[in-house]
């Protein structure tokens, strides 16, 4: 093989799998989870629980659920508007639900989070921008996640008392802090390394404003740290439901980790993953693998239904959303 073929073929990018491809093995891991997840499951028994459920308690968790989403969109406002989208808040709060209602539809939310973007915005480059207001958004909540996921778990592994459970959070969280000051702090050098005429630099130029005030990036992960509390109460109010009454501290420590093992992308929604991960964790604490997935079924319901809620608002308003006239260009301080 001569240079010129040699550098072609090492320009050219790797093939990703056919998209059809991805959903099939998706939708098989899918199935081979829950068929895990079941394999021992007596099915009157969870028959029974689900007959017997208490709809005030989910409804009480569901109403909660979607209070929750609402105070997501509040977070993504607050990082989006200083980037050049102001919006008022409850245009933030509508493409969030819709968002939440393209996660029901596609395999992934990853889906979701492409509508919200393309909602957000009515040109190309709007659009791009508000697809890196998404990403932030994510990687807030991410943090979060990942703070309080980490604190339970060496809170279990080391028996800690809750003080010291506490302390072992507030390092976690100022680690995240910090890793994000630091990124968010850079984004002017790293300006400076890219050519002029390279596109690059003018979608990064954009995210300035972050560097201007990192204390919206922390503000988000309070904002997100709220928001992974909340759906721990979610969970246990559900669980209530079923008469499954645990402390709250439980509730705190089980639903991150299991919300984290959700985010990586094995099977549709999360299926199989929620389910399993309950009926291992709740198993030290004397739940049942019936009661487990039973709560799980039920969590899963409310995701549904809060997405449906999105699905209605698309459906009354299909236009993508008008920049105001008076509004800064996006990627400008507002």
């Amino acid at each position: 093989m001569d240079h010129a073929s040699a550098s072609v073929s090492q320009s050219q990018p790797a093939r990703r799998l056919p998209a059809w491809v991805t959903l099939a093995l998706r939708v098989t891991a899918t199935v081979a989870l829950m068929a895990v997840v079941l394999r021992g499951i007596e099915w009157q028994k969870l028959l029974a629980l689900l007959e017997q459920c208490d709809w005030r308690w989910w409804l009480a968790g569901f109403l909660v659920n979607v209070l929750v989403q609402m105070v997501a969109a509040v977070r993504w406002a607050a990082l989006a508007r200083p980037i050049g989208f102001p919006f008022h808040t409850l245009t933030f709060v509508w493409r969030f639900f819709e968002g939440l209602f393209f996660n029901l539809c596609l395999p992934s939310s990853i889906g979701g989070d492409v509508v919200k973007a393309y909602r957000l915005a009515d040109s190309t480059p709007g659009r791009l921008l508000a697809g890196c207001t998404v990403l932030a958004d994510r990687l807030t909540g991410l943090a979060a996640l990942g703070v309080l996921a980490g604190t339970a778990l060496l809170a279990k592994e080391w028996s800690l008392a809750t003080p010291a459970a506490l302390a072992v959070g507030a390092v976690f969280l100022g680690t995240a802090l910090l890793v994000f000051w630091l990124v968010v702090g850079s984004l002017d050098r790293v300006l400076d390394l890219i050519p002029e005429q390279h596109a690059a630099r003018h979608f990064i130029g954009q995210l300035l404003p972050y560097t201007m005030r990192p204390s919206l990036i922390m503000h988000a992960v309070g904002w997100s740290l709220l928001v992974q509390t909340g759906g721990s109460l979610v969970v246990a109010l559900i669980a209530r439901a079923l008469g499954v009454a645990l402390p709250l501290s439980v509730w705190f420590a089980v639903v991150p980790l299991v919300a984290l093992t959700m985010v990586v992308p094995v099977s549709i929604n999360g299926v199989g993953v929620r389910e399993g991960g309950l009926a291992f964790l709740l198993k030290p604490v004397g739940v049942s693998t019936d009661a487990a997935v039973a709560i799980g079924l039920l969590w899963f319901l409310a995701t549904i239904v809060t997405g449906l809620i999105g699905g209605l608002l698309f459906l009354l308003d299909r236009r993508p959303t008008a920049m105001p006239a008076a509004a800064t260009t996006p990627g400008q301080p507002a």
